[in-house]
C-alpha cells in the first residue's frame, strides 16, 4: 500500500477518500500489536477452533466464499482483507466456542506467509494456485511457492493440506508439510474430481463430483469452469471435517460469487454484464474470456483493460490477447493505451475492423457507447486491473451520477459503488495519486 507522511495529512483529511487512506494506514501500522494480540488469543481463547486457512494466486476469495459455504459459516458481505492487521482482526474475530474459521491470506512480497501461518496456525491449509501474480515481486514460481508453502509447513500432523491436484507447484508442497494430504481438481489423480462441467449462464455452473466413491451432480453459482476448482476445494475441506457429501453440496449451491470476480449483474433492457475486474493477471484474463466465449448471449462484448504485471514481451502478449478476444467476441472495447498492440492479433482472428472500439481513457467514455449500442440479450464482460475501476462502466448503465474520473485509482480496500468521491468527484481536490 501507499505509505503517506505526517505532513500529509491536512490534505488528506479534506476529502472523505482521504480520510480512507489514513484509517488504512493506521490498520496497516498496528500489524506488530495486532498480530501479538492474534497469536495470544490463538494459543489461549481459541486454540480449540478448526482453522482453514486459504492461499494461492487465484481464486482465494471464491474458494474461502466456498469452504464457509459448506462450514455452514457467514459470508461477509465486502471482502474483510487479506493481510497485514486484516487478517489479525479476523483472527481476534473467532469466538471461543466457535467450531470453525476459514480465513484467506494474500501476499505481495517474500518474508510474509510465515508471519501470518505462525498466528493463523490453521489445522487445515487449501493452496489454490501458483500463478504469475506479483512475480515482479517474486520472480520466479518457485519463490512463489517457497513462500506459500508456509501455510502447510505449520500445519500439524493430524491436519490436512488440500492441495490443486492439477497444479505441479502446488503438488510440489506434499514435501513440505507434515500433514495428511488431500486433492482436488479434474484430473484423474484427484481424491475429489469434477467432470462434466457446463457453464448454465447466467445461474451459474453445473458439474459431477467424485469422491470416496460417491458421484454428484452439484450447481454452484460461480460461473466458469475455472470456478469448478473452488467448490471442489470446499468439497475436500467438508470431507475432511466429516461433513456429508449431500450437506455440502447443498450448501454450496447457496454461496455467492466475491463482488467482483465473475459476478453477473442484470441491466435494464435485457443486458447482463459479468464483472471480473478486480484482478488481470495473464491466467485470469484468459480464464474469464474461456467462460465468457461459452456464454449463449445474442452478442458478447469484451471490455478489457490493461494487464496487471505481465510476463514477458508486451506487444506478443497484447496481440495474443487480441486474437482470444477476437475470437469470444462480437465486440471488443479496449480501455486504456494497449489499442494498438491489440489490433494485429484481433483483426487477425476476423474480428471487423469497426468491431475493435478505443474505450479512451475513462469508464464514462465506455458507458456512453454501450448506452447507445447494447441490445437486449447481450452480455458484457469487463474484465481490467483494480487500479482501473472499470466496474464504474457498470454503475453508470445503472443510472448512478458517476462523476469520479480518475484515469488510475490506488485508494485500496473501497469499492467504487462505496466510495465517497464516486459521485462527489474531485473537482478542486487532490487525488490520491
Amino acid at each position: 500500500m501507499r505509505h503517506y507522511r505526517l505532513r500529509d495529512l491536512g490534505w488528506l483529511w479534506r476529502t472523505p477518500a482521504g480520510r480512507h487512506a489514513v484509517y488504512e494506514g493506521i490498520r496497516f501500522r498496528l500489524w506488530p500489536t495486532a498480530s501479538r494480540l492474534a497469536r495470544a488469543w490463538r494459543h489461549a481463547a481459541v486454540r480449540g477452533t478448526r482453522v482453514v486457512a486459504v492461499v494461492g494466486s487465484l481464486g482465494k476469495s471464491t474458494t474461502t466464499r466456498a469452504v464457509l459455504a459448506v462450514l455452514d459459516l457467514p459470508a461477509p458481505a465486502r471482502g474483510p482483507g487479506n493481510a497485514w492487521s486484516s487478517l489479525a482482526w479476523l483472527m481476534l474475530g473467532i469466538r471461543p466456542g466457535q467450531r470453525h474459521a476459514a480465513i484467506e491470506a494474500g501476499i505481495s512480497a517474500p518474508g510474509m506467509m510465515e508471519g501470518y501461518a505462525r498466528m493463523i496456525l490453521p489445522n487445515l491449509t487449501v493452496v489454490t494456485s501458483i500463478a504469475s501474480e506479483h512475480h515482479r515481486s517474486f520472480g520466479t514460481f518457485e519463490v512463489t511457492r517457497d513462500e506459500k508453502a508456509w501455510m502447510v509447513r505449520v500445519l500439524p500432523e493430524a491436519g490436512w493440506a488440500i492441495l490443486n491436484g492439477d497444479d505441479a507447484n502446488v503438488m510440489w508442497m506434499r514435501g513440505q508439510t507434515r500433514a495428511r494430504i488431500m486433492t482436488f481438481g479434474v484430473g484423474a489423480q484427484c481424491d475429489v474430481r469434477g467432470s462434466d462441467v457446463a457453464v448454465d449462464w447466467p445461474h451459474g455452473t453445473r458439474f459431477t463430483v467424485h469422491a470416496g466413491g460417491d458421484a454428484r451432480e452439484v450447481r454452484v453459482r460461480f460461473i466458469g469452469r475455472h470456478l469448478v476448482y473452488p467448490a471442489l476445494a470446499a468439497i475436500a475441506v467438508a470431507r475432511a471435517e466429516g461433513i456429508a457429501i449431500d450437506t455440502a453440496i447443498a450448501r454450496l449451491a447457496l454461496a455467492e460469487a466475491p463482488r467482483g470476480r465473475m459476478q453477473p449483474i442484470p441491466l435494464p433492457g435485457g443486458v447482463t454484464i459479468l464483472r471480473d475486474e478486480v484482478k488481470s493477471t495473464l491466467e485470469t484474463i484468459h480464464t474469464a474470456l474461456d467462460a465468457f466465449g461459452e456464454i449463449p448471449a445474442k452478442r458478447r462484448v469484451v471490455v478489457i483493460g490493461a494487464i496487471s504485471e505481465p510476463m514477458g514481451n508486451q506487444h506478443r502478449l497484447y496481440r495474443d490477447l487480441g486474437r482470444r478476444c477476437g475470437q469470444v467476441a462480437h465486440t471488443v472495447i479496449v480501455a486504456g493505451n494497449n489499442l494498438d498492440k491489440m489490433r494485429p492479433g484481433a483483426l487477425g482472428a476476423g474480428l471487423p475492423r469497426e468491431r475493435l472500439i478505443d474505450g479512451g481513457r475513462s469508464p464514462s467514455e465506455i458507458a456512453e457507447f454501450l448506452r447507445g449500442y447494447l441490445e437486449p440479450g447481450d452480455a458484457v464482460l469487463v474484465k481490467g486491473r483494480d487500479t482501473q475501476r472499470l466496474d464504474r462502466v457498470r454503475l453508470i448503465l445503472e443510472g448512478r451520477a458517476v462523476r469520479c474520473d480518475l484515469r488510475i485509482c490506488s485508494i485500496r480496500r473501497l469499492e467504487c459503488e462505496f466510495c465517497p468521491m464516486l459521485e462527489r468527484g474531485w473537482a478542486g481536490e487532490r487525488t490520491l495519486d
